[in-house]
């Protein structure tokens, strides 16, 4: 089975993050929907997700959300993470998505959409994971050459200390042009 969940979506900057699990082994206990762990929780599960799971990446870069909207970044994304597992059963493996609408490419038959996947199935759950501490992470980094957006403290969210820096510091390439609050910001 796959497990298959986003990080990113409403965010006003940064990317889109899907990630795709296989669960390989038994996995942790504890596992849950990332919102609901604490920083340090959803980091010490990670080296064993990694050594219980397959993981697939799917990043989409601000860029490509202002172009193709944010559901077809979706279903990008989804296909760049799904595209890095093999395909050991074809593409009649059992895929659990978290939410309710299907986003995988039409090849895979066997794709269920459940509203909060990620605290009711633990494959789920770890991409969920995995999913929040590699994007934050992500986040993080562009403390370097953005340090001005304090990205490591909002992650690219739309809170105030956010809105804050962009009415400081103007919007810069890794905010979501098409994203309402910035392309208003933007015609200031």
């Amino acid at each position: 089975m796959i497990g298959i969940d986003e990080v990113g979506r409403g965010c006003w900057a940064g990317p889109l993050l899907v990630v795709a699990a296989r669960q390989t082994d038994a996995l942790p206990l504890g596992l849950k929907d990332s919102k609901k762990l604490s920083k340090k929780a959803r980091e010490n599960f990670i080296e064993q997700i990694k050594q219980t799971c397959e993981i697939g990446e799917g990043w989409v870069t601000p860029a490509e959300i202002d172009e193709l909207g944010l559901t077809g970044a979706m279903k990008l994304a989804v296909q760049r993470a799904l595209s890095v597992l093999p395909t050991p059963e074809g593409y009649n493996e059992k895929v659990i998505m978290d939410g309710s609408i299907n986003y995988c490419p039409d090849k895979y038959t066997n794709v269920q959409c459940v509203p909060k996947a990620d605290d009711l199935y633990p494959v789920v759950s770890a991409a969920s994971i995995y999913a929040k501490v590699e994007r934050d992470n992500y986040m993080a980094e562009l403390n370097g050459p953005y340090l001005n957006y304090q990205f490591d403290k909002h992650v690219g969210y739309g809170t105030k200390l956010h809105l804050e820096m962009l009415k400081l510091h103007g919007i810069c390439d890794q905010h979501r042009l098409s994203f309402a609050p910035i392309k208003k910001l933007a015609t200031i």
